[in-house]
């Protein structure tokens, strides 16, 4: 036999209808979330492996303008715009070093600059590729517990009918049903969040290590680049 939702939900309470929108709500969010991150990842990850094989042969040919025109063209990729800015810092150190201000502060170091302009914007777009992971955390953690709340006001509800004398299963039966819809659309929300936040986690942490492991190489470029 299956199960009737709109019987289930015409015996809920006003209580347990306002937890039960509140978690519907939110795993639409939850959803919006899902499909938005992957979106942004799969968009990434095409244009970084585009920019990097493109940069590879920029670098080899010491094309920095062009380097860096490409990664202007790759907004999506969280690899092309760490470099964008360590290409800036690259090109700006260049000039810096062929002049004196009027209160020079001292030596200036191109290194030490290009790897700080790396490290800033690496450090922004860690943050943004973990756009929303905030909310699926908290939902993750959040609806068992508002499902359970839920559940528990069904049963008191039980309880009161109970109260009344004898009572039949067909008056009973809508409220254990209530207690437990709210309990599995706690769980089911829940379970469903956890799996996205720790797949997005992964994806995240790969993006960290390619952001890593290009800007290292490009430091080691402009350290040869001074050696030369």
């Amino acid at each position: 036999m299956g199960i009737d939702l709109g019987e289930i939900w015409s015996h809920m309470s006003i209580i347990v209808k306002i937890i039960t929108v509140g978690m519907i709500f939110m795993s639409v969010y939850m959803f919006y979330i899902i499909a938005e991150r992957l979106i942004t990842y799969r968009a990434a990850s095409d244009q970084s492996i585009r920019y990097v094989q493109a940069l590879g042969e920029y670098l080899k040919q010491n094309k920095v303008s062009e380097a860096l025109s490409a990664a202007k063209k790759m907004p999506k990729s969280p690899v092309a715009k760490v470099m964008e800015a360590g290409l800036v810092a690259l090109i700006q150190g260049r000039q810096a070093l062929t002049t004196e201000g009027p209160d020079d502060v001292g030596d200036f170091d191109l290194v030490d600059s290009v790897n700080r302009a790396l490290e800033r914007v690496k450090e922004r777009e860690t943050s943004n590729l973990r756009k929303g992971f905030a909310f699926l955390g908290t939902t993750a953690s959040a609806t068992p517990f508002i499902g359970l709340l839920g559940t528990v006001i069904g049963i008191l509800g039980t309880f009161q009918l109970l109260r009344g004398g004898t009572v039949s299963i067909n008056e009973i039966g809508p409220k254990i049903s209530e207690a437990l819809v709210s309990t599995a659309l706690g769980l089911g929300v829940a379970i469903i969040a956890a799996m996205a936040f720790n797949f997005f986690t992964s994806r995240v942490e790969q993006y960290v290590i390619d952001m890593n492991d290009v800007s290292s190489e490009f430091i080691d470029y402009v350290l040869r680049e001074g050696r030369g």
